[in-house]
């Protein structure tokens, strides 16, 4: 466990649903085949940097998603221009590319990821902010960092839950990086990510967790039939309304994770409990 991101209790075993057939194996194939050439795609554009128009970024993202076979159902209203902190929870290695289609932005991710060979310099290409998980003592300067490119007009993608959970369960907002919008004096942007089935059933099979493989989850996605990747935009919340971080996270918790008071009502100002199951034990994939 780390100060950046702590462990969740979810794990493929115990949270993960996966039903593939003997049927839906070509299916699969075909849409891997369809996934990696649109990575492939967005790869050969990352020499041009922010000389991609965020509608075209927008449009590759959800081809992604619907080229493994999901749906996406995206309610609410377009996310602010300018500098913008974009905060969702998380499940799945979809969730970045649904954010994307949501508004282009910058995305937090773990330092580990830089070491990755080819993928490491691929993201650093790309513009994500890394942060060092294990030293406390990095902790204000990726603020500050992250600071700096919301000031700069930027928006910048974090998932502040610090890990990825199954879906039912569910992490608190880490506080960190709302210190950056408050300082940048620019406003957060909740997002909700819910992931069902045909039907309207919840369902956990798009879940990258605990000891999951990424080669695992994608393949349990692009075998699955049937998945809807619900996308909520609520408003977004002025910082100039939020004295400090903790209030501010808080709020664009009970947003994202659709916590309520005893009466029904969204709650952005005090701790409540967590929603969904109780479950047995990239910001990039699981912690």
């Amino acid at each position: 466990m780390s100060v950046w991101l702590p462990g969740a209790p979810c794990t493929p075993r115990a949270c993960v649903e996966a039903s593939v057939s003997a049927a839906a194996v070509p299916r699969a194939v075909l849409r891997l085949a369809a996934v990696v050439a649109l990575i492939l795609a967005g790869i050969a554009l990352l020499p041009l940097g922010g000389r991609v128009p965020d509608g075209l970024v927008r449009r590759w993202s959800r081809w992604i998603v619907r080229a493994a076979g999901v749906r996406i159902h995206l309610t609410g209203a377009a996310a602010p221009t300018g500098g913008l902190l974009l905060v969702a929870n998380h499940i799945s290695w979809l969730d970045v590319p649904l954010l994307a289609a949501v508004r282009p932005a910058r995305m937090l991710a773990k330092a580990e990821i830089r070491q990755w060979p080819v993928a490491g310099a691929l993201a650093a290409r790309g513009g994500v902010l890394f942060i060092d998980r294990d030293r406390l003592r990095a902790l204000p300067a990726t603020v500050a960092r992250l600071t700096g490119a919301l000031r700069d007009g930027q928006a910048v993608a974090v998932f502040p839950e610090g890990s990825t959970w199954c879906g039912r369960a569910q992490g608190r907002f880490r506080r960190a990086a709302f210190q950056a919008a408050l300082d940048a004096g620019v406003p957060v942007q909740p997002v909700r990510i819910r992931y069902r089935l045909t039907g309207g059933a919840a369902t956990t099979a798009p879940a990258f967790v605990g000891d999951d493989s990424l080669l695992a989850s994608v393949w349990r996605v692009v075998a699955a039939r049937g998945l809807t990747a619900e996308v909520e935009v609520p408003p977004p919340l002025g910082t100039e309304h939020h004295t400090d971080r903790r209030t501010l996270a808080r709020a664009a918790e009970a947003r994202s994770l659709g916590r309520t008071r005893p009466g029904g009502h969204l709650d952005g100002r005090r701790d409540v409990p967590h929603g969904g199951l109780a479950v047995p034990g990239l910001a990039a994939g699981p912690a």
